[in-house]
């Protein structure tokens, strides 16, 4: 029998509480949300995706820590400030580690619309491995083309680890590995991070299955590495993250509707 205890509490919507603009931000974010658990990189409650507030920089929303991710609503979106305040009512607290991690990177780039980390088994496996992402997919070259490294410090709980994990993710890199930990991707806006994050989960995921068939891996010439932003315009034809956003979204009409609520 089900107890009181095990169900949600309400959530009333916030719909007309926030601009039009801030609304469209969280049924993305929600979505976000919901996507990364349909695809399986959920790890429970203990990642996190974040999105920058439109016009406010140091203000920026967040997962209600301790709703399962195909749980969250665009109304149940915690904002929160750089000191990790929450700026509205809600009977969540906000992860301390997601809080550390997102705010340095919000901090510290413009450009960071928003930040998605993961803990997957592969993500994990292959930041565990010295030579990190291997040039030995199509996948891999626009990984390949704006990675970085971040030694694990243990759980990111600490302030005075943000300059290092700014330092290494670097000025404009979009993809950030996290030494023993997981993955990180960085996009302007939420679809941008999603797709990334598909890039680098593929990628993480080939590298596996293809050192575990034991053969000697082909790798990827890397003059075709230093063309890969080119290729990625091209053959989305410069629409980028925007090619695959809606039908992602259909995608979560069908499975899992109630996100934009």
């Amino acid at each position: 029998m089900s107890t009181a205890s095990h169900q949600l509490p309400a959530i009333p919507s916030r719909r007309n509480e926030v601009s039009a603009e801030e609304w469209a931000l969280r049924v993305d974010l929600a979505a976000a949300y919901r996507l990364v658990a349909l695809f399986g990189w959920d790890d429970l409650v203990f990642t996190h995706i974040s999105a920058r507030l439109p016009g406010r920089h140091d203000e920026f929303l967040i997962n209600p820590y301790g709703l399962m991710f195909e749980e969250i609503t665009a109304s149940s979106l915690v904002r929160v400030d750089m000191n990790g305040n929450k700026l509205d009512e809600s009977p969540f607290p906000v992860n301390p580690a997601g809080f550390t991690i997102h705010s340095a990177v919000h901090a510290a780039r413009e450009d960071a619309g928003c930040v998605l980390h993961t803990h997957t088994l592969n993500g994990v496996a292959v930041s565990a491995q010295q030579g990190g992402v291997l040039p030995i997919s199509q996948q891999s070259i626009f990984v390949l083309s704006g990675l970085g490294y971040h030694d694990y410090e243990g759980v990111a709980l600490r302030d005075e680890e943000k300059p290092r994990l700014v330092a290494d993710l670097g000025p404009t890199n979009g993809f950030l590995m996290l030494r023993n930990h997981g993955l990180l991707t960085v996009g302007r806006g939420v679809p941008e991070a999603f797709l990334q994050m598909y890039l680098f989960e593929t990628v993480c995921n080939i590298q596996i299955r293809a050192q575990a068939g034991g053969g000697e891996l082909v790798p990827v010439n890397p003059a075709i590495i230093a063309g890969a932003k080119q290729q990625q315009a091209q053959v989305t034809k410069g629409m980028g993250a925007g090619l695959t956003w809606p039908g992602l979204l259909r995608r979560l009409d069908r499975r899992s509707p109630g996100y934009d609520t």
